[in-house]
């Protein structure tokens, strides 16, 4: 199986930037990840694909130097440390100082070929001669007539709660229905 790794060190930019460009090309083909990278519009894409053509030539001279076509490479893990932080300090108002941090970040790119996929078959169930018989229930009888008679008390509480609960949805209506006010006039004689 054909493997290559390479990494660029001490790159200029933070490596959370750099992650974000790297999860768009994690698992893809390298031709693709190509592509990708020459498209995107992030300033660190241009170190990563320099990373990525690295990672790719490698894995060729460690096959034996022979020129192949980079379709049968994916990019099988990358990702971004942190590298060291420069740290510079800007003028502030008032006699202060601001801290002006500048991120490196260390990028790692290894790309390898496809696993071959391989199906496995397995047997589902016994062996040839032997024949599988349904499980009998002991009991049956009794424990469904058991079952029945709880049924059949639980629906019959049901019932009665329910006819509960709507006798007293009738009451709350009609004493609804009783507060209306009425309007009263009053005559003034002249």
């Amino acid at each position: 199986m054909i493997e290559g790794r390479a990494t660029a060190k001490f790159v200029r930019g933070s490596p959370q930037k750099a992650r974000l460009v790297l999860d768009l090309i994690r698992g893809k083909d390298v031709d693709k990840a190509m592509s990708t990278l020459r498209f995107a519009r992030k300033g660190v894409a241009k170190d990563i694909e320099k990373v990525l053509r690295s990672a790719v030539a490698n894995a060729q001279q460690k096959d034996g130097g022979v020129e192949e076509d980079e379709g049968g490479l994916y990019v099988r893990e990358c990702f971004a440390d942190q590298g060291p932080t420069l740290k510079r300090i800007r003028a502030a108002p008032m006699g202060r100082a601001f801290r002006i941090i500048k991120r490196t970040s260390h990028l790692t790119v290894s790309v390898g070929q496809r696993p071959e996929k391989t199906t496995v078959v397995t047997r589902v169930g016994g062996t040839d001669g032997e024949v599988v018989e349904p499980k009998k229930t002991v009991g049956s009888s009794a424990a469904s007539g058991g079952r029945k008679k709880a049924t059949v008390k639980k629906a019959a509480a049901r019932e009665t709660t329910g006819a509960k609960k709507t006798t007293k949805k009738k009451v709350a209506k009609k004493t609804t229905k009783k507060k209306v006010t009425k309007k009263t006039t009053k005559k003034t004689d002249d």
